[in-house]
């Protein structure tokens, strides 16, 4: 008996269950009667006596120009908006925007911004299984083939289950700005069909604009969550790639009226961005930096000490004052050529320099930890 009781009791849950369909979770609950319900005539008033004052409590507003008057009753969603949600690192929601779409600013380690993003698609896609219908990589348009999604909305032990399927194909669009620092990922649904137990049904019903969008944009948000998984690790491995030394040598003047200068075996850009993270570390302050011109300006006050020395420490042996470090590319442009000034940007004496070099030297070429 007390099993038969348990029985009845899943039975009856499975029967409630049942009659939630997609369309009715987004309804409030109750009956649609007041659709139905006749416009009255407003109160007439005999001759002679005072119209009685309307309480304004219970007045609909009008509705705007732009207002579907047909979304009432049953068509009525009652859901909140979807909202596109900036999950990665470098994305931020444009205000005021009627398209969904997302902003994509370039990150440390993302070289170039328009092929991070495909990727990101293609990745999602790929992980998912969704095939791509065409791809325009000049343009920055992928479309997808048909992503198909079912529900069972009612299921019961004694026939066959009704499922409610949606099919539809979205359009990725990417655009980035002549800088390349910023983009856009754009996303519509290009096609949809929906059909409930293998029969299709109204589609101003099921999948209306605003349906259409919710279904866009939580495609966005779920392409954007991809993003960011992906931007953690271009991130990560930026820094383990900056956190790795760069090797340094020392060229000797060729001759009395020559200068000498180190050679560091790392590109511009990355030379620059070490530099500055090892000037601090050897007594050298940076005032001022000119990256166009390629030029820290610096101040050097002698705080060396016997301890320094002791636990190992380059000391440079320039006077107090102001200096200046000069980077350019090498002809080999893996390489960079480095060169220290005064702060009349002149060359320094050559053994003081030298020390110079082994200074910046001992920090550039040990590896950093990364946290």
């Amino acid at each position: 008996m007390l099993k038969l009781k348990h029985l009845s009791v899943v039975i009856a849950v499975l029967s409630v269950t049942a009659c939630s369909t997609p369309i009715e979770r987004r309804q409030p609950n109750g009956t649609f009667d007041y659709v139905k319900a006749e416009k009255q005539s407003p109160l007439v008033i005999p001759t002679g006596l005072n119209t009685p004052p309307y309480s304004k409590e219970y007045e609909i507003p009008k509705v705007g120009d732009k207002v579907d008057n047909a979304v009432y009753g049953e068509r009525l969603d009652i859901r909140p908006p979807q909202q596109i949600l900036p999950l990665a690192d470098g994305t931020h929601v444009e205000e005021g925007s009627d398209e969904i779409k997302i902003v994509v600013e370039s990150i440390k380690g993302s070289s170039d911004l328009k092929q991070e993003m495909l990727s990101v698609v293609e990745g999602f896609l790929n992980k998912y299984q969704y095939k791509i219908a065409s791809e325009d990589k000049q343009k920055g348009v992928i479309q997808t083939d048909w992503i198909d999604s079912s529900e069972v909305i009612d299921s019961n032990w004694f026939s066959e289950n009704q499922v409610f399927d949606i099919r539809q194909r979205y359009q990725f669009d990417i655009e980035v700005r002549p800088h390349g620092r910023t983009g856009y990922l754009k996303i519509n649904v290009i096609e949809s069909q929906q059909s409930f137990n293998g029969e299709e049904k109204d589609k101003a019903l099921f999948l209306n604009k605003d349906e259409q969008e919710r279904y866009a944009i939580s495609m966005l948000n779920r392409t954007i969550s991809f993003m960011s998984v992906e931007r953690e690790n271009i991130i990560r491995a930026s820094k383990v790639a900056e956190s790795k030394g760069i090797a340094m040598s020392f060229v000797a003047a060729a001759n009395e009226d020559g200068e000498g200068y180190f050679v560091a075996d790392a590109p511009l850009k990355r030379t620059w961005d070490r530099i500055a993270l090892s000037l601090p570390e050897i007594g050298l302050e940076v005032v001022d930096m000119d990256s166009a011109k390629g030029v820290y300006y610096l101040a050097f006050k002698d705080n060396s000490s016997f301890w320094d020395s002791f636990f190992g420490g380059k000391n440079m042996n320039i006077k107090n004052g102001n200096y200046r470090l000069l980077l350019k590319a090498a002809e080999d442009t893996s390489k960079t050529e480095v060169r220290f000034h005064n702060a009349s940007d002149e060359k320094i004496d050559a053994e003081a320099l030298k020390t110079v070099y082994d200074a910046i030297a001992s920090v550039v070429t040990q590896d950093r930890k990364t946290n």
